[in-house]
This record gives C-alpha cells, sequence and structure tokens, in this order.
C-alpha cells in the first residue's frame, strides 16, 4: 500500500491495481443522500476495481498463501489501507457514551497517565469483576476488582489472556455474505425482509442457537423475539455447561438450582472430581476462602481437604488426601459416603475403599454444618444428587453451602435442547437459524453430525469473534465485539450483576449480541448502549437512575443484586431416583475442558498456548494422560502415538503418562484439532470432541488402545531448570510443625550463614529494601500470576519447537515437584522467578555490567549494556534467566503493538531477561509518594503476580519496614531460603506447606516429611 499525500491517493496492490481518489470520493460524498450514505469501507469500495480487490485480495475465506500470493506482510498492508480508508467515515456523529474510571484522576493529571476502569468478563457461565488498565485510549492490562464478590481483587489466567484476544489480528474484520464482503446495512435489509417472511408463520421456522447467556439485558432480549414470533425457539449449546449440575439438582430437589460455597467457614471438604480452585463460577473467591484456612493462616482451625479424582489437578494437588479413582468407580464411592452419613441412596461402599470412605464420612459428621461436599460439573447427574443429600445430612445448607436460583437467563439443559435443535434441521423445520456465541460445528456431539443437519437449513447466520468452522459454513458472517469494545451485563456465581463497559471503540468494526437482537427485533438503530441502559432503568427507578448507573459503573458491581439464598429439600423419592448403576468394565475414556485453552474458545490464544499446564507442564498440545500401571500394561511410554478406538470413531493422539493418574482410564482434552479460527489454533493438537458422543459426553467405557509404533514431539516445560539434588519444596504435617517449628530447617547442607561469612561485599539500605514471600499453603498452582507477568512486562512467546529447545522467555514458572510413590504421590507447585539475591551469582560474572545491585535490593538488568554472554544464566543456581535468541517479540502487527505496556521496553534479539519485582511499577510509586513527600505505604505496591494470584499467595513490601507483612510472614518459623545453602541470600523466601492429614488415613511414609 502507498499513500501519496500530494495527491490524495491510496493504491491498494494485489493480483490488479485500483487506485482511490480520496479528494474526490470525499466531493462525491458531499452530494449523496438516502440510502446511498455510506459507513464503511466496504460501502465505499463496493462498485469497480477497488471492491473487487478488496474481495480478492483480503483473506475472508483462509485464502492467506493461497492462489493469489497473499502473504503475511501484504495482510497487514491492507488492513493499514482499510483503517485509512475507514477513518472518511465522519458523515455522522454518534452521541456519547460515557465510561467511568474506576479511579477518578485529579484535573491536573498529565496527559498519559493510566486510568482504571471496572468492567467484567463472562465466563463458564458466569462473570468475574475486574479492573482494567488503559493507556491513552487503549487497555493494556487485566486485574481483580476488589470489591467484586467472585474476584475479590484476584484474577485467573483466562481472564489476564482475554487482553491478547482483543488485538488477536486474527479476529474476524468484516461482514460476510456467502464468502463475499458486506456491509452491516445489507445485512439489516436482509434481516428485515426474512423477519416479514417469518411473520408469517409466527416465526414457526425461526432458531436462534446461543451459548449459555447470563446478562440479564440479552436475556430479555431473546425473550422479546420469542414475544414478537411466539413459535421460534431459543435454544443454548456450551461444551462445557454444567448440564449435570442442573440435572443432578433437578434429581435431588424438582427443580435447578444454582449452589455458592463459603469455603471460608469449612473445615472439612470433599470435593468429588471437582478442580474448584482453578476452573469454574467462582473458582477466584473459592482459592481466596481456601486459603484463609490454610497453613498458619488457618491456625488452630485449618481445614482439611479430601479429593476423589481420576486424573490430578490442581485441586487435587491441594489435598491432604487425595484418592486417584476411575469415574466409572466415583459413584459407588459416594453412595458409600452416604450410607454412612446417613443421607438417601446409600450403599455399602467397595471394600477397597471403605477404609477411605469411612474415615471421610468420620471427618464430614464431626465437622457438621463446618463440612461441605463439592461434585465436579463433570460427573453424572445421580453423584450431584447424592452430594446434594449428603450436605443435607451433615447440615452444609445455610453455612458452608447456599442455595439460590440459577443465574443464567434461561436455565436449560444445553444438551438437549441442542438434541431438538439437530432434530429440527434434519426434519427440514428450521427456516432461520441464527447462531451467536458458540461454535457447534467444532464442539458439538460427533453423533449429532451437526455439520450435515445444518446444511439442511435454508439461511444461516453466524456472529462470532472468528471466522471459524460454523461460521463458513453459514451464508452470513458478522463479526463479534470483544467485552472490552462492547456494552453489557453479566451476572457472577452468586448472582451478583455488573454493567460490562467497554474501553475501546470496536478494533474491527463489530456488533454485540444486543446489536443482532435489536436487528431481530426490528430495532437495528438501537445502541448497546440504549439496550443496556434501558433495561437497568426499568429495575431502577427513574429519579436516581443516573446516580446509579454512575455508581454501577464506578464500582463494577450492581448493589444488592446477589441472587437471595433459597431453601430446598431433598425429595422424598431420592433414592429412587437415584437408582444405583453398575460399574462398566474395560478401559475408560473420560473428557474433559483444558486448562489452558479451555473449549477452544482460548486456541488462537499464544500466551495461552504456551502456558504450561497444572501438573504435567505441556505445552501447545494435547496429550491423553494415562497411569504408569496402565501404561506398562499396554508397553507405553510418553510421547508415543496410539490410536483410539470408541465407539465406531477412531482418532490418533499422543500419551503423556501421569503420576497419580487412575488406572484403566484415559483422560482426553478437549480445544484443540481446530481447523479454522485462527493460525496459532490451526493444526495445534488433537480434535477430540470426534470421538465425544451425546449419551456419554464426559466419560464412558469400551475404549480400545491400539499402540501405532511412532513418536509424537511434546513440548513439556516440566524438563527445564532443574535443580537436581537439592530440597526446592518443603512440607511437614501440622502436628510436626507444632511439636517442632525448626522442623523445615533440618535438611542436609542447610546451615544459616552468618553475615560475614561471606566473600561478597556487604549491602546496607537506609531506604527502602524490597523482598517478596510466598505461601506455598495458598499457592494453587493456577499461573495466573504467569500469564499477568506475559502482560505487564511484554513477555513473548516462542513457540512450540523453541519450548522443545528449553528456550522459553517466562520470566515466572510454576514448578511441580511429587513425593511418594507413582500411584497416589503429593503435589506440589512452586513459583519460581529471580529472587533477587544479596550475594547474586549472576552479578561478579557479567563482563559489561549489565546485571547490577541497587540501592534497594533489587538485581537490576541494563538491556542496552548486554551483549549476550549467558555468563550470568550459567551462574544462576536458580535458572530464572531468560535469553531471547531468535527476536521473539513481535515487531510487526500493528494491533498487537497497542497492547504493549508502554513503561517496559520491548527487548530484542540476544538480551537476557528476568524478573525485575515489576521495576517500573515500584518507580510509579516512588514517584507519587515524592511528590506528596511521604513513603510509600505498605502494600501501595503490587507486583503483577501478586495482583493476579487469586488465593493471595504472594506478598510483596519493604523488608525494612518491620511491621510490613512481608516482614511479618518470613517471621514465621515456616519460613525458608531457596537453596539457602549456597549462601546467594535470596529476597523472595518460601513458606513451607503444611498439611492436615487424618490420623486414621496417614500412613509411615506419608507422614514422613
Amino acid at each position: 500500500m502507498t499513500n501519496h499525500a500530494g495527491n490524495n491517493l491510496v493504491q491498494i496492490q494485489g493480483t490488479g491495481r485500483a487506485t482511490v481518489d480520496l479528494k474526490s470520493e470525499l466531493e462525491r460524498l458531499k452530494t449523496l443522500s438516502g440510502s446511498e450514505y455510506w459507513r464503511e469501507l466496504q460501502n465505499l469500495a463496493s462498485s469497480g476495481t477497488v471492491g473487487a480487490d478488496l474481495l480478492n485480495e483480503l483473506p475472508w475465506r483462509e485464502m492467506a498463501g493461497a492462489e493469489n500470493g497473499l502473504d503475511r506482510r501484504n495482510f497487514f498492508r491492507l488492513m493499514g489501507a482499510s483503517l485509512a480508508l475507514a477513518g472518511l467515515t465522519g458523515c455522522t456523529k454518534q452521541p456519547p457514551e460515557k465510561i467511568v474510571p474506576w479511579v477518578v484522576p485529579p484535573a491536573e493529571m498529565p496527559q498519559g497517565t493510566p486510568l482504571f476502569f471496572a468492567t467484567a468478563m463472562p465466563f463458564g457461565g458466569a462473570a468475574t469483576g475486574l479492573l482494567v488498565k488503559s493507556f491513552m485510549g487503549r487497555p493494556i492490562k487485566i486485574e481483580g476488582n476488589p470489591r467484586h464478590p467472585a474476584s475479590l481483587g484476584g484474577t485467573d489466567r483466562f481472564a489476564q489472556a482475554s487482553i491478547l484476544d482483543l488485538y488477536d489480528p486474527d479476529r474476524s474484520q468484516a461482514i460476510l455474505h456467502r464468502g463475499g464482503i458486506s456491509s452491516w446495512i445489507v445485512f439489516l435489509g436482509h434481516v428485515s425482509r426474512e423477519l416479514q417472511r417469518a411473520s408469517s408463520d409466527q416465526g414457526a421456522g425461526l432458531r436462534i442457537l446461543t451459548g449459555t447467556v447470563n446478562s440479564p439485558t440479552l436475556g430479555r432480549q431473546i425473550r422479546d423475539i420469542l414475544a414478537r414470533f411466539p413459535a421460534a425457539k431459543w435454544i443454548q449449546w456450551d461444551p462445557t455447561a454444567r448440564d449435570n449440575a442442573f440435572n443432578g439438582a433437578v434429581m435431588a430437589f424438582g427443580q435447578p438450582v444454582n449452589a455458592v460455597y463459603q469455603l471460608a467457614k469449612a473445615r472439612t471438604i470433599l470435593s468429588l472430581d471437582s478442580d474448584f480452585l482453578t476452573c469454574g463460577p467462582g473458582t477466584d473467591r473459592y482459592a481466596r476462602e481456601f486459603a484463609q484456612t490454610r497453613g498458619t493462616r488457618g491456625g488452630a482451625n485449618m481445614s482439611r481437604l479430601y479429593v476423589v479424582e481420576s486424573s490430578p489437578t490442581s485441586t487435587g494437588a491441594a489435598a491432604d488426601h487425595r484418592l486417584p479413582l476411575r469415574c466409572g468407580q466415583m459413584e459407588a464411592f459416594v453412595r458409600g459416603v452416604a450410607q454412612a452419613v446417613g443421607a438417601p441412596g446409600g450403599a455399602n461402599p467397595p471394600a477397597e475403599h471403605a477404609r477411605f470412605v469411612q474415615a471421610v464420612a468420620k471427618d464430614l459428621q464431626s465437622s457438621r454444618s463446618a463440612s461441605v461436599v463439592i461434585p465436579g460439573d463433570w460427573q453424572p447427574p445421580v453423584l450431584h444428587a447424592l452430594a446434594h443429600a449428603i450436605n443435607a445430612a451433615i447440615g452444609a445448607p445455610g453455612t458452608t453451602l447456599l442455595y439460590t436460583d440459577p443465574i443464567e437467563a434461561n436455565p436449560v439443559d444445553h444438551l438437549a435442547s441442542l438434541r431438538e435443535l439437530v432434530g429440527e434441521m434434519r426434519a427440514g423445520r428450521v427456516d432461520t437459524l441464527v447462531i451467536t456465541g458458540t461454535n457447534p460445528v467444532y464442539s458439538a456431539p460427533a453423533d449429532f453430525r451437526f455439520a450435515e443437519a445444518l446444511d439442511r437449513v435454508r439461511l444461516r447466520i453466524h456472529h462470532g469473534l472468528h471466522f471459524d468452522e460454523t461460521a463458513r459454513l453459514c451464508h452470513w458472517h458478522v463479526p463479534d465485539t470483544h467485552y472490552l469494545e462492547s456494552w453489557s451485563d453479566a451476572r457472577a456465581f452468586d448472582g451478583t450483576a455488573s454493567i460490562i463497559q467497554p474501553l475501546i471503540a470496536p478494533l474491527y468494526n463489530g456488533r454485540s449480541a444486543h446489536e443482532i437482537a435489536n436487528a431481530l427485533l426490528g430495532q437495528p438503530d438501537r445502541s448497546g448502549y440504549d439496550t443496556v441502559r434501558g433495561y437497568w432503568r426499568g429495575q431502577q427507578s427513574s429519579a436516581e437512575f443516573e446516580l446509579f448507573w454512575r455508581r454501577a459503573l464506578y464500582d463494577g458491581v450492581i448493589p444488592n443484586s446477589a441472587a437471595a439464598p433459597r431453601t430446598v429439600s431433598v425429595r422424598g423419592d431420592l433414592a429412587a431416583q437415584a437408582s444405583s448403576r453398575p460399574e462398566a468394565k474395560g478401559y475408560e475414556i473420560v473428557f474433559r475442558p483444558d486448562p489452558t485453552v479451555w473449549d477452544g474458545r482460548f486456541a488462537n490464544n499464544a500466551w495461552m498456548q504456551e502456558l504450561p499446564k497444572p501438573i504435567t507442564k505441556l505445552t501447545w498440545d494435547n496429550a491423553v494422560y494415562v497411569s504408569p500401571k496402565t501404561a506398562r500394561d499396554l508397553q507405553l511410554s510418553d510421547e508415543d502415538l496410539v490410536e483410539l478406538q470408541y465407539r465406531g470413531r477412531t482418532v490418533q493422539a499422543p500419551v503423556w503418562v501421569v503420576w497419580g493418574h487412575a488406572d484403566d482410564s484415559f483422560t482426553a482434552f478437549l480445544g484443540y484439532g481446530r481447523e479454522h479460527g485462527g493460525r496459532v489454533a490451526k493444526g495445534a493438537g488433537v480434535n477430540m470432541y470426534t470421538l465425544r458422543t451425546a449419551d456419554a459426553p464426559w466419560t464412558g467405557t469400551g475404549l480400545a488402545v491400539r499402540k501405532l509404533g511412532q513418536k509424537y514431539k511434546l513440548a513439556c516445560t516440566q524438563r527445564h531448570k532443574w535443580m537436581d539434588g537439592r530440597y526446592p519444596v518443603r512440607f511437614a504435617t501440622a502436628a510436626q510443625f507444632e511439636k517442632d517449628h525448626d522442623v523445615f530447617h533440618k535438611h542436609p547442607f542447610e546451615h544459616a550463614p552468618d553475615r560475614e561469612d561471606t566473600l561478597y561485599p556487604n549491602w546496607e539500605y537506609t531506604g527502602y529494601a524490597w523482598g517478596m514471600a510466598i505461601d506455598l499453603n495458598a499457592c494453587v498452582g493456577c499461573q495466573a500470576c504467569v500469564v499477568a507477568c506475559n502482560a505487564e512486562n511484554n513477555i513473548p512467546v516462542v513457540g512450540k519447537q523453541e519450548v522443545y529447545n528449553y528456550r522459553v522467555m517466562h520470566w515466572l514458572r510454576v514448578d511441580e515437584y511429587w513425593h511418594g510413590d507413582e500411584r497416589n504421590p503429593h503435589f506440589f507447585n512452586q513459583p519460581h522467578m529471580c529472587v533477587h539475591c544479596e550475594n547474586a551469582p549472576c552479578e561478579v560474572v557479567c563482563p559489561v555490567a549489565a546485571t547490577l545491585h541497587n540501592s534497594e535490593g533489587l538485581n537490576e538488568m541494563v538491556y542496552n549494556r548486554c551483549v549476550g554472554t549467558r555468563y550470568c544464566s550459567n551462574n544462576c543456581p536458580y535458572k530464572v534467566r531468560r535469553f531471547n535468541f531468535l527476536l521473539y517479540s513481535d515487531w510487526y502487527t500493528p494491533s498487537l503493538a497497542l497492547m504493549r505496556n508502554p513503561d517496559v521496553t520491548v527487548r530484542s534479539r540476544g538480551v537476557m531477561e528476568k524478573c525485575t519485582y515489576c521495576a517500573q511499577r515500584i518507580q510509579s510509586a516512588k514517584i507519587g509518594s515524592e511528590l506528596q513527600n511521604r513513603r510509600i505505604a505498605d502494600g501501595e505496591i503490587k507486583t503483577a503476580c501478586q495482583q493476579a494470584c487469586p488465593a493471595d499467595a504472594i506478598v510483596f513490601g519493604d523488608i525494612n519496614d518491620r511491621n510490613s507483612r512481608v516482614s511479618r510472614l518470613k517471621s514465621e518459623h515456616n519460613n525458608y531460603g531457596l537453596l539457602a545453602e549456597l549462601n546467594t541470600r535470596p529476597r523472595t523466601t518460601y513458606l513451607a506447606r503444611l498439611r492436615n492429614p487424618n490420623p486414621e488415613l496417614e500412613t509411615e511414609a506419608e507422614h514422613h516429611a
């Protein structure tokens, strides 16, 4: 693309060449009237060679690298031309839609000062309250909203990574009609004609297919559409929907309910294959509340966690007792617990698990209302019903468990809803199908053959962020807006509502779901802003609405909107409803959402692809998990390629041997094997949806496994940066710690060196002395800290091959350690970053003094000095330095440049990088405090990892301040320095892990620390 400023010409070069005279076009626009007004580049270029060139050149049909030779560089040249021409759309001025910052800046605040705005992210059927940092009108960092009950100031990895989705250059960027570029005006005209046609039979052939909707406004809009077209239907499909919880509640109570746990009050917790600490609605709050009851924080009332699961999870790693169990054996176990506590539906437990069942039941009965049983979302309805019955028997409701009405706008069984739609499509009863917020061609059960049924629908409209598998089979595709680009609302896990306010205008001319719904309502001119305001105006008194609206935007929470607790009773015929089923024999397959890409919606997010998965630390792929015993039985080892045969379908996938996995069970993760939806997603991993069937969406037996005799290379960071022969993680039982507080400091080779016992000079700190303490009792290994560090410090991804070459660039990693036998070991998480040694081995070996010790104890990196000798990395015993081998930072994608933190240098090739304790945040706080002539208050500075941590496991501050929180933690008896025997005197220390085992289950081997 070339821009000749002198003659106002723009040339777009491709297979042909077209020239747009901008000056003449502006003059022509002045003469247009009526329907000839244009709002987009596509309208302006809809005729002549410009329109033809755009149709042929832009990769709307996945044409990158196709016959027209469009490469990545030319793609972004064309997008630059699009943005240049789009700037001409100044014919009309939209009314202002004001957003409200979370912190109101003073009038004298200089230009460029970042602001924070409260909003919320809908995900997994619930919303999480967020604060989003905006710099010069562009959002660059996400934090948790401390005023929101679902986050309490923390976040999860998905929320942190969602900022990258906003700037994803692979997002859909134009409205398409049958593969060609169209416009919003043309789309509205088409929809208007179709609605007139639908009115003749009250919308009998109209179907609306959405994902999970928990937006009160959107729910109202869809109900209004159904009122306008009484014969139309609303279907919901989310491949990770909590259908089993829905049906289990109906089985137990006769109606659906929402379960809200209050773990701060719990002393005994039984998790039934529920990863409640890192996945699902309310997970951030649950991690925070659980951490409050652990280690020295829990004190004498330290909680006890039992976990029964088939595949190891982060919640299982936090357990005091963990039992690996096939999913097919889970029901018998739960019935044993039910019988022991006197709940309906109980039965004698299997003999091999009787000891564990009795110990758990005794603990639950002892704690009574301070106990709770948490069933996993993916367990069958009968298990959910039994869990409700057990909770009722021990008195959990009202204390550790609250029941409310469902938080969804229309709670339904998603699988049954989709099954009905597929049947109607095959029967030819669906004339028009509008799909928004879901990708059923990719994620629907394989036996539904959704793509085949979809082909029988006359008019198919798709609305989504990407031109994905479903969009390719639809007649119309309308780009969706990111939640940071549009107005909406959503409810949290407890029903608390928040207004979703945008921080930036739509980057790619997207339209929100509210605007699509308005189009179906015959109100195409009504904006999302007016729609959301209109809904909430109806919920408030008109005299006070403006005050309510501003306060809701400012706080990020609508006051008093949480769902009221309900009292429900277990049905008297529950035992008959929850009839027992015999355990099926043979190998079972277990489907689970992937811990990083989830159901596939984050598959094009490079941060999530490169984020190591909990427990295994795999990246860029999904593997089938298997236990060591089953692997030996089948003569399998890591990276062996196998063929999985299940119910007439086959797929080839690599295996990964996982300690603590249940025998005769194979865990397959969803979300990979995408064919469309972005360049990052395409080709990564294996599509396990092709094996998933409607009658057994989460687990089933009858799996056949055949070894193919080939290897598939997997990139795993667990094998990076080993500290062999050391004692990085320390743990003991609470009883041991109470008896001997020095139990953690009796490891071989360790000593507490005197200050003079060193060849290094002593440092004196008269001002601040920064340090960090990490509580291993609170850390749940969710890795939100890793993604937050990526976003804050402009850390690049390197790709699968470079991860395989041990060249990952993460400044912070969370290592996994195991203790015990392979069948059921203890798992431990330990975050690792630069520990900022007092006696830093890296500093003395740098030939150009690129790594320095500053006056506040930080080990700094001067990037412009670094010449890449890597001596510092070789001399670092903690292996926390990263070398930029191949210019991993993306310097060329324009949208990604908007995302970067301007306070942190974007590094080039040949530079050593490491954690800086977020030096930019320290400097910002110092400048602010010096202007006010005061010291920095404790807690005023939070590093990115600390602020993101949902469990509050990371604490940073001034260790010269003896009253600071970090100083108090460092004075705890279980505080220790990593590799302290090397006399590096690290500024980052750890609080050793305390376990609270049941003496009736603890063996001598488990008891030994």
